[in-house]
């Protein structure tokens, strides 16, 4: 069963911009978040992975972007997918290898 976002896109890049506008009023990104994801309706812990994340992918943090995590997803379901295609492939040949084996020899 996939994993669905609880949160739309636009919901987050909102929530991230508000955090990184109010980070001098409240002290700190700490404090602007803890005041912030309540607004959003989400625990802080999840609008901190949020902005960790949007500092990764604008390249201001080391990391795995987005982009190359569904990249990686991609490839994986791809790897997936020519594994089972080749599985069938090779049951196939070795019944079509035996029925030649099994027929009577031409006369």
């Amino acid at each position: 069963m996939k994993k669905g976002n609880r949160y739309p896109k636009e919901v987050r890049d909102r929530a991230i911009r508000m955090v990184q506008e109010s980070i001098e009023s409240h002290g700190s990104k700490h404090a602007a978040i803890q005041s912030i994801a309540p607004k959003i309706g989400c625990a802080p812990p999840t609008l901190d992975k949020w902005i960790k994340q949007a500092e990764i992918d604008d390249g201001k943090r080391a990391g795995e972007t987005t982009d190359s995590k569904e990249r990686i997803k991609q490839l994986e379901r791809e790897v997936k997918e020519l594994k089972q295609a080749n599985e069938i492939l090779r049951k196939a040949s070795a019944f079509f290898a035996q029925a030649e084996l099994d027929r009577p020899p031409r006369r």
